[in-house]
């Protein structure tokens, strides 16, 4: 037990560290601010009464989009990799289309989305899905096909037809490796967000950093990328928590085995 808390309180120490180093060595070497801001530098203009108002707002335009787009493309992706599935041959001929969608880098889509859907939050909110669609599509490919060959077996030899075997058997064997997807799109869906604000945005975090950049604002554009860090951490981390509750019933070698999913 007291080994689970110490391992719990370890990051914290370490992120405790850096920016007690970071604060020492700006001081110590008289870093110039504009260079290099101090952690408490970064706070004190964070909190600004002209500053964190607008910090506030731009943060949670991004959260919201992080939501919405990343529930967007769990759901795509949970419904594509279960037809794909169920519909013979679809998964030999879909195989293709998965790996082709991920050679292309989202970021070049943005223009694209820009001049098609214009620049409201469709085209964020798209992009976003797009990203967070193919981790999960692939986690739950994988859980779906690695079935143990003697459960299906069996339920085939009692009369249990597609559906019954694809519902009790497949569908459950498949929430641990669904889980491991939806972690790895939790964290590219933050960092995706603050890439469609920075070149198509009127407000989110990515929208605050280019004009703080742009005004050479050092200490506004750190206070925002601590907390697109924050976020992305604690998203990764809601997502890991959210598993562990609902995947109780499996065993932790179990879960581990989940977590290196492929097509």
């Amino acid at each position: 037990m007291g080994n689970k808390r110490l391992s719990g309180w370890l990051p914290l120490a370490v992120i405790a560290l850096i920016a007690a180093a970071w604060e020492a060595a700006v001081r110590m070497f008289a870093i110039d601010p504009y260079i290099l801001p101090s952690p408490s530098a970064i706070v004190r203009e964070a909190m600004q009464p002209n500053v964190w108002p607008r910090l506030e707002m731009h943060t949670l335009a991004t959260v919201r989009r992080t939501l919405t787009g990343l529930a967007l493309g769990v759901l795509a992706g949970v419904a594509l990799a279960a037809a794909i599935h169920l519909i013979p041959g679809a998964r030999r001929a879909s195989a293709p289309l998965l790996v082709l969608s991920q050679s292309v880098p989202y970021i070049v889509l943005v223009p694209l989305l820009l001049i098609w859907l214009g620049f409201g939050e469709e085209p964020k909110i798209v992009l976003i899905a797009l990203v967070c669609f193919f981790p999960v599509t692939v986690a739950m490919l994988t859980g779906l096909r690695e079935c143990d060959p003697a459960l299906r077996g069996y339920l085939a030899m009692i009369g249990a037809d597609r559906r019954t075997i694809f519902t009790k058997l497949e569908l459950p064997n498949a929430v641990p490796y669904l889980f491991s997807g939806f972690r790895i799109a939790a964290a590219y869906s933050v960092t995706t967000t603050v890439a469609a604000e920075w070149f198509g945005g009127g407000s989110g975090l990515g929208y605050y950093i280019k004009l703080s950049y742009s005004g050479f604002e050092t200490a506004r554009v750190f206070a925002g990328t601590i907390i697109i860090i924050a976020f992305s951490m604690l998203m990764y981390g809601l997502a890991g928590l959210a598993e562990r509750l609902v995947v109780r019933w499996r065993p932790k070698t179990e879960r581990r085995g989940g977590d290196g999913s492929g097509a």
